[in-house]
């Protein structure tokens, strides 16, 4: 292998970890937000879709063209990632960092469902036995929360089934994101996500959060997390374009695995709480349908999915050209 390359390939792998890294850190933020007592999801998105809206949108008006794709795809699209960001970071409420992590790999299953029935994507046996196997996976994670009783938050089903309600949109929102970037234009999307999210975000606010935010005891310690969480969640869209474009899907699921990990350190070192068994076996699960499933992909073309637009927000790890699948958020 050439120094190039290898240098290449190195670059991909810190790229791809400090992607899980964001991942993980906006998971910590929330997690620690609501453990203080603060329940307010769509100010934490709101500060993501500025950011994006605010940096990403100076750059098209600057550019002085005119939108590829019709406005009102862009508010459907943000209308469904704001619910997808809602019913995720709400879930950690309810739930543990390990299980709204692990569980946000539903994402896939809605996936790949959606895709075959909107987009007609065809699947191999080995690639629906893979999500077989993610399911089976994620299915220990809530065996696991009904069972024990180890400081898995108050609620842990309620959070668990808000995650997946959460991913469902995040699919939607993925299927519908791959619409839009159709046109070759990423930048775009990610500004009119920005823009159409932030007013999404706060006119939701103003009808169901404005008591969440005024119960909310603001310190420097809470703003710091606002601003942490805006931070991790801006760097989780940016970068994951780039990282697609050099790797590909495959290294870029593997490395997003590392962020379950991550969830696991936090539980166990920061929270004090200890972690089921299931949760590791889980994870070992998951991890292996996520192999086989990159190993099976039938267009392995890397930089096919950025220079067709394909970006992922979150979880990415579907035919790539064919869908785009994110995240994590966010995202997350």
């Amino acid at each position: 292998m050439e120094r190039s390359e290898i240098r290449r390939l190195l670059l991909v792998l810190f790229l791809g970890q400090f992607v899980s890294l964001t991942l993980a850190v906006a998971s910590f933020t929330s997690s620690l937000l609501a453990s203080l007592g603060v329940d307010a999801p769509l100010s934490q998105s709101f500060l993501c879709y500025a950011s994006l809206g605010l940096v990403y949108g100076g750059f098209l008006l600057f550019r002085r063209r005119k939108l590829l794709v019709p406005w009102y795809w862009y508010v459907i699209l943000a209308f469904i990632d704001v619910q997808g960001n809602y019913l995720v970071i709400k879930a950690y409420q309810f739930s543990s960092i390990t299980s709204v992590t692990l569980l946000d790999c539903w994402t896939i299953v809605w996936v790949i469902i959606l895709t075959r029935i909107f987009l007609r994507t065809k699947y191999s046996l080995w690639q629906i036995l893979a999500a077989v196997t993610c399911v089976l996976g994620l299915g220990l994670v809530l065996l696991s929360d009904a069972w024990a009783d180890v400081g898995g938050g108050k609620s842990p089903l309620l959070g668990d089934a808000l995650v997946i309600a959460g991913t469902l949109f995040y699919a939607f929102s993925n299927v519908g994101e791959e619409f839009c970037v159709k046109k070759k234009d990423l930048m775009e999307v990610l500004a009119m996500l920005g823009v159409f999210g932030a007013v999404v975000s706060i006119c939701e606010i103003a009808i169901f959060e404005g008591k969440s935010l005024e119960a909310v005891k603001w310190s420097s310690t809470i703003i710091l997390l606002f601003v942490a969480f805006a931070t991790a969640s801006f760097l989780f869209y940016t970068i994951v374009p780039l990282v697609l474009k050099m790797s590909g899907a495959t290294i870029f699921n593997l490395s997003l695995l590392t962020s379950d990990m991550w969830a696991i350190i936090i539980r166990v070192f920061f929270y004090k709480q200890k972690v089921d068994w299931l949760y590791y076996l889980s994870f070992g699960v998951v991890t292996i349908g996520i192999i086989i499933y990159s190993l099976n992909e039938t267009n392995s073309e890397p930089a096919r999915a950025v220079e067709d637009g394909n970006m992922s927000i979150r979880y990415e790890p579907l035919n790539q050209e064919n869908l785009a699948v994110g995240a994590e958020i966010l995202a997350n």
